[in-house]
């Protein structure tokens, strides 16, 4: 009977182990199922994107890839190689070359020195070349890129180079080009109208960024009508974040139509020259007439107003009643200039050409280089608080005439006297006048021996109160002699006279 018992409990425990193990694997079966279920239903779930969007991104592809099929062979790569001789050190009077087993150098030998540049151009022009002669092609691109370069050679977007001759340059505008031959019919590149470039555009960079050719990379355009480029640059700039890098330069920026908006120039960095979004182009349409003249003539000419302009401060636009106003004023002119010949004299407020808004100097100052000499033009402008307008003659702009510092009127930048000049100065509060920033010189003001700091009390006997009385006096009263009274530090002097 106890063996019964015994062998029943222990069946009991075989059959609960069992039934234990059977429910175990039931259950491990039924997740492994439901498992398996899940995974292959993920696996059967597709991802759907709605038809809308999937179109309108291919159609946007679709345009960039039209884009670089357009634009990319009529980019090209410039190489260039510049030579420079300099004199081979020495010490004591004995070259180094002595030292390292070169001992014929004589004192006074040159070594020639050969450096290299990269940058991209556009070809803008075809000049076929008759029969069995090669084409003539015209590539634009910057000044900096071919610099005194003495080699250039070009390299079409198939890798093909060739020599390419310097046709003329404009460090000016920045602008320069070269030509080379070539039996292939090549693309041109199709130029666009800069004016109609809005912020928001999009904007694609096309060249040769650190010597990898044919890049293509897009953004938009951040700014228009930008200013302050480097070396005296007097274009107004399209401002794109469209990554721009060295190499860039003298490539082409293009606009969603691929038609060459701007020509890449430079970048601002703060990282030593890598794109940090902030390339600049020189619009098309400054370099439309320069493309025709660099293949006429070989160089720009530029038409001279003969005048100095200024963006006038804060100060000088209350003391002008210039408030709200936008232009440039005419701080000094030339003697002889056509602006005096048209009427216009310093203290004159340019608000407007041939009836087309300035906006401010640097903008003027490229307006009045674009225009033709012998060119009679309009401009407005404000005098004693009222409009005017004005026509002028343009002349031909030569770099001797306008560096002629003897003919700039009256030679003197003045400001009013702020509560920091009277402080700085010791000036007396009755003292009033106009603070002598600053004198050019050679002019007629430094020929009277006005320097700067000086106080401006009186022209030509009459009390000078405000920049507005200072301009005046100069125009009624100054046609043919002028002399100034001055106050310098705790003395007063007069200046002797001068006779225009």
């Amino acid at each position: 009977m106890d063996f019964v018992k015994k062998l029943s409990s222990k069946n009991f425990f075989v059959f609960n182990l069992v039934l234990l193990g059977i429910l175990f694997g039931f259950v491990l079966a039924l997740s492994c199922t439901r498992g398996g279920s899940k995974a292959q239903a993920q696996e059967n779930q597709t991802v759907v994107i709605p038809q809308d969007a999937l179109s309108a991104a291919e159609n946007l592809q679709t345009a960039f890839r039209a884009i670089s099929d357009r634009v990319l062979p009529s980019v090209v790569e410039l190489k260039t190689v510049s030579v420079r001789r300099q004199p081979v050190p020495n010490f004591n009077g004995i070259p180094w070359e002595f030292f390292f087993g070169d001992p014929d150098s004589g004192e006074g030998r040159e070594r020639e020195f050969r450096s290299q540049g990269l940058g991209s151009g556009i070809i803008v022009r075809r000049v076929n070349g008759g029969g069995s002669k090669p084409s003539t092609y015209y590539v634009l691109t910057n000044h900096h890129v071919v610099g005194d370069a003495t080699e250039i050679y070009i390299a079409l977007n198939d890798g093909t180079e060739y020599p390419a001759e310097l046709i003329g340059k404009d460090e000016r505008k920045d602008l320069a080009m070269v030509s080379f031959q070539c039996s292939d019919d090549l693309p041109l590149a199709v130029l666009g109208d800069s004016d109609t470039v809005m912020v928001g555009d999009w904007a694609i960079a096309i060249g040769n960024p650190l010597g990898f050719m044919s890049s293509m990379t897009m953004g938009i355009v951040s700014a228009v009508g930008r200013t302050g480029g480097p070396a005296g640059n007097i274009n107004d700039f399209i401002q794109t974040d469209t990554a721009i890098n060295q190499g860039n330069s003298g490539g082409a920026l293009v606009n969603i139509r691929g038609e060459v908006i701007g020509i890449n120039t430079w970048i601002a960095s703060s990282s030593g020259g890598g794109s940090v979004g902030l390339g600049f182009a020189i619009p098309i349409n400054n370099a439309k007439r320069s493309i025709d003249e660099f293949i006429n003539t070989g160089e720009i000419s530029y038409g001279w107003l003969g005048v100095s302009l200024t963006d006038p401060d804060r100060d000088i636009i209350q003391g002008l009643n210039l408030s709200g106003k936008r232009g440039a004023l005419v701080s000094q002119m030339f003697l002889g200039s056509p602006a005096e010949k048209g009427g216009i004299q310093p203290g004159d407020f340019i608000t407007a050409l041939n009836g087309k808004e300035v906006r401010g100097m640097n903008q003027l100052t490229l307006m009045v280089g674009d225009l033709k000499p012998g060119e009679r033009v309009s401009f407005s402008v404000i005098r004693d608080g009222a409009p005017r307008d004005l026509t002028v003659r343009i002349e031909a702009r030569s770099n001797e005439v306008a560096a002629e510092n003897s003919k700039l009127w009256p030679g003197v930048y003045v400001v009013p006297i702020t509560d920091t000049i009277r402080k700085s100065l010791s000036l007396d509060s009755k003292i009033e006048g106009l603070y002598v920033g600053q004198v050019i010189s050679r002019s007629p003001a430094a020929v009277m021996g006005l320097a700067r700091q000086d106080i401006i009390t009186s022209i030509n006997g009459e009390r000078v109160r405000d920049i507005a009385s200072f301009y005046r006096i100069l125009r009624e009263k100054a046609n043919r002699e002028i002399w100034f009274d001055l106050q310098r530090g705790d003395s007063t002097l007069e200046t002797p006279k001068y006779k225009r």
